[in-house]
């Protein structure tokens, strides 16, 4: 029997690479999956890419608004009944600055879509989900580390911990199991944004620097990070709550 079969999923910021390949793979492992994103044509495309692969529907919707969240967890039941994964993926990365020149409108940007977005996802979504679910937040190797200048997104990907633990001691009674997944950088659009950015800053090749860091000498693919939230998401992980699965080559080490 397949891992996830007849199992109801969303996954936001599903229009985006990981969120892609850990649809692809969750409806390969017998689930229905409702994708959701704010980026309207990206997610048409993944939505067509994804209909001929398994049982599929579409949300357009901002995370970082309970109206659109509601609206969609309200869509998933009423399409394919209780929800029994959420991968709360949605995410943006700020900018690499100093403390006295970091834009606070984006610290408050990046911090709404991580922070806020995985809150009103899991305050919308868990009073739907049957018991023994799995919810996974995708947080970051950037969530066990500083970085100078790195400030929006490494606070939201620590405070995304503090919200995993929570709700993992929270929902242990009704067997729903929360954990983080800690992708290092992967070979995708995300991680090239950033690397421009940041080599733009230190002077040299950033993929490079990135690449010396990590003990396995190479980024990640987004196939290699959904096979480790798919683990997280099914029973193969029935007695794992409140944990930080970490998939980043070692850099973490």
């Amino acid at each position: 029997m397949r891992l996830l079969e007849r199992k109801t999923c969303i996954v936001t910021g599903a229009a985006g690479s990981l969120g892609l390949a850990t649809a692809r793979l969750f409806l390969a492992e017998g689930a229905r999956v409702m994708l959701v994103d704010r980026r309207a044509a990206d997610l048409e495309s993944a939505a067509a890419t994804l209909s001929a692969e398994g049982d599929v529907a579409s949300a357009v919707a901002d995370v970082t608004r309970a109206a659109d969240v509601a609206g969609f967890v309200a869509d998933t039941v009423a399409r394919f009944g209780r929800i029994d994964v959420l991968f709360s993926n949605a995410g943006i990365f700020g900018t690499v600055a100093p403390i006295a020149d970091y834009p606070e409108e984006v610290f408050d940007a990046v911090y709404q879509v991580h922070v806020k977005g995985a809150f009103l996802c899991c305050k919308y979504a868990v009073p739907q989900m049957n018991d023994g679910g799995s919810i996974v937040i995708a947080c970051s190797v950037a969530g066990t580390r500083g970085d100078p200048g790195v400030h929006g997104y490494i606070t939201a990907k620590h405070a995304q911990i503090g919200l995993m633990r929570c709700l993992a001691k929270e929902l242990a009674p009704r067997r729903i199991r929360v954990n983080t997944i800690h992708p290092g950088p992967l070979d995708n659009g995300f991680q090239a944004a950033v690397e421009a950015s940041l080599g733009a800053i230190i002077g040299r090749d950033a993929t490079q620097f990135f690449d010396e860091q990590i003990p396995l000498g190479r980024h990640g693919r987004p196939e290699e990070i959904a096979m480790s939230v798919l683990h997280l998401a099914s029973d193969r992980s029935s007695f794992t709550t409140g944990a930080m699965l970490m998939a980043d080559g070692g850099m973490s080490v």
